[in-house]
């Protein structure tokens, strides 16, 4: 394993002036984040059924004292936070688990059990989550799961604190806003194997925990890597004004899509003036367009449901809670807080849009607007999830595309043949790395990743290259506010040291797969068709789903495969005839005559069919390079 570098003079300096820009005295956060504290967990290691670690929040032990020169003193002081970990009373009868995965899950007790809300990523940290709640408030039985949105950190853990069973036979309700099924199936599917490649990058989940390493990713510390499960909603809210009552507990949803996830909802309890913000509103600025990759958001609407909820819950509201960080008490605090994360996002949107209509790209835009000064002071809207960089280019990116109208930029070479180019006209490999050392010294990091990434893309091999590009990225990621940008960094660091780390948390999972639609199934087989080794072939499959009374045929041809409901003339090559329940098999690869007759599934015709198609399938590569070519 690779030795870290220290923090060069530049980075400690850049340091010392973060600590003199920003209001370390305000030590409010610090009190809420405490606050309510019942239990916490010791020691904080969960454990799947093998005896695998999938979460261990005491490796974030050393955060105490003040930061050192490799950690953006701002994101110190945030991770510090965000690593408190306990059950925590929120109002009576309203407690929070927090500091056992990404996200917070909250409990509502009724009048016979107890609701969870956002069951964290996995099964085994939701579990261990209500059972410390249990050991502190009683063994209520769960009478109800609430999704506020289909992110893999809110749904992920259900099946540690309900099961189907109890959901089938109407005891559980899952609530969760209309659309959630295909959302949380879509996103972790059609482009999962690149986002959650990405993701590793993103949460660090390969980084070693330390002042020289991960020390958080600003929503929350890291992503567990345990069992994802879910469990299909059986109540949808639909409409904003909705009220549904379940063991009990009332409560008053808001719908809120197109926000911080395509289906969200905001939820007020009444009884209790408490509103959960779901992820609308955190203690950081969040992002419009997550590194991981994602649709953009859309900042617009996020200003309009902020301004409704205040509208719709002001008069009466005592405390704000969130799926992340801690919550926020009192009437007055509560309205400055949510208005101003609202102004933060109608700030961004408006002048973004303002100065795209001068004529500047996304990019100078990103690089020259500052924030008012009492957003930029405000901690809560600090970027270390979202950035004022990455997401002033997102909304550029929402409204104009990736264009940004220089002819010049509309037929680049890509990055392989870039990197030749430029190093050729540079003066070759080692000119161009002498003359980066002297950036590197003079704290010129930007345009040492710039320049010498092109290297590394010209002459992977080229050690002194990866070095130095290794040690740039290096200083870039000591210096980040921002958690995932300072993961990101350090990320491609080790990766250029160390090689490729991969892939460790899949969304991807079994129980996400099963709840994709026949038609999301197909395009999730189409998606892995190599249209180019594909031209020339030609085949149909019908298949039949025997419990929903629905027949569909697929054809590929021209290198595309399509599939339609609508009755066909003619018989297909070949039929398969199965259960919703048995079609994820399909999508999987399972195509070969065993394989079938193992997931149920009956086969009529011409078998070599589905070898045929199975040779066309071109799944994705959880190893893809992103630091190198």
């Amino acid at each position: 394993m690779s030795i870290p570098k220290p923090a060069t003079p530049v980075i400690v300096q850049h340091q010392q002036a973060v600590r003199d820009a920003l209001p370390f005295e305000d030590t409010q956060d610090f009190d809420d984040a405490t606050r309510g504290l019942i239990a916490k967990r010791l020691p904080n290691a969960i454990t799947a059924e093998d005896g695998t670690v999938v979460w261990d929040n005491d490796t974030y032990d050393f955060l105490t004292g003040d930061a050192p020169d490799t950690v953006n003193p701002s994101l110190w002081r945030q991770s510090k936070l965000v690593a408190e970990q306990g059950l925590y009373e929120v109002v009576e009868g309203i407690y929070q688990v927090r500091g056992f995965d990404l996200a917070n899950v909250t409990f509502i007790e009724g009048d016979t059990g107890v609701l969870v809300l956002d069951p964290l990523v996995t099964e085994e940290t939701a579990a261990a989550a209500l059972a410390l709640y249990r050991e502190n408030r009683g063994d209520r039985p769960v009478t109800g799961v609430l999704y506020t949105h289909p992110h893999v950190d809110h749904f992920g853990g259900v099946k540690g604190v309900t099961t189907q069973e109890d959901v089938d036979a109407g005891r559980v309700p899952i609530i969760a806003p209309e659309g959630f099924t295909e959302h949380a199936a879509s996103e972790n599917v059609y482009a999962g194997t690149a986002m959650a490649r990405r993701s590793a990058y993103m949460f660090g989940a390969a980084l070693a925990r330390g002042p020289q390493g991960a020390v958080g990713a600003g929503l929350g510390q890291t992503v567990s890597t345990g069992n994802i499960t879910l469990i299909a909603p059986t109540l949808d809210i639909t409409t904003t004004g909705q009220e549904e009552t379940i063991d009990g507990v009332r409560m008053i949803f808001q719908m809120a899509p197109e926000t911080e996830a395509p289906a969200e909802f905001l939820v007020y309890f009444p009884e209790h003036k408490a509103l959960c913000a779901a992820e609308d509103a955190t203690h950081t600025l969040h992002n419009l367009l997550t590194l991981r990759g994602a649709l953009v958001r859309n900042p617009h609407a996020w200003t309009h449901y902020l301004t409704e909820a205040i509208d719709l819950f002001g008069n009466d509201l005592e405390v704000v809670f969130a799926s992340h960080h801690w919550p926020t008490w009192g009437r007055e605090r509560c309205l400055r807080y949510i208005s101003e994360q609202r102004d933060l996002y109608a700030y961004l949107h408006d002048q973004t849009l303002r100065l795209i209509n001068k004529g500047y790209t996304g990019i100078e835009i990103a690089e020259h607007l500052p924030l008012p000064p009492a957003l930029e002071n405000a901690w809560h809207t600090r970027g270390y999830y979202g950035s004022v960089s990455h997401d002033i280019k997102a909304i550029y990116q929402r409204y104009m595309g990736w264009f940004d109208g220089n002819p010049a930029h509309l037929w680049q070479h890509p990055p392989t043949e870039q990197g030749k180019r430029y190093v050729e006209f540079m003066g070759g490999a080692d000119e161009v790395l002498e003359k980066a050392r002297k950036s590197f010294d003079s704290g010129d990091f930007r345009w040492v990743a710039e320049v010498v990434s092109h290297v590394v893309f010209a002459e992977p091999d080229n050690k002194a290259a990866r070095d130095l590009l290794a040690d740039t990225l290096e200083q870039l990621g000591y210096g980040a506010e921002n958690g995932i940008w300072r993961n990101f960094f350090l990320s491609g660091a080790t990766e250029l040291r160390e090689g490729q780390f991969g892939t460790p948390t899949v969304s991807a999972s079994a129980d996400v797969i099963s709840q994709l639609t026949p038609q999301m199934l197909f395009d999730a087989i189409a998606i892995q068709i190599n249209g180019p080794e594909a031209w020339d072939e030609k085949l149909s499959i019908d298949v039949v789903l025997t419990d929903i009374d629905e027949r569909y045929r697929l054809w590929l041809q021209n290198g595309a495969l399509s599939y339609s409901a609508a009755t066909q003339s003619g018989d297909a090559d070949v039929t398969l005839t199965t259960t919703t329940s048995g079609l994820p098999a399909i999508a999987t690869g399972a195509l070969t005559q065993d394989a079938l007759a193992k997931a149920g599934i009956e086969l009529s015709g011409d078998a070599s069919i589905l070898g045929r198609l199975a040779a066309a399938l071109d799944p994705g590569d959880k190893d893809f390079a992103i630091v190198t070519p």
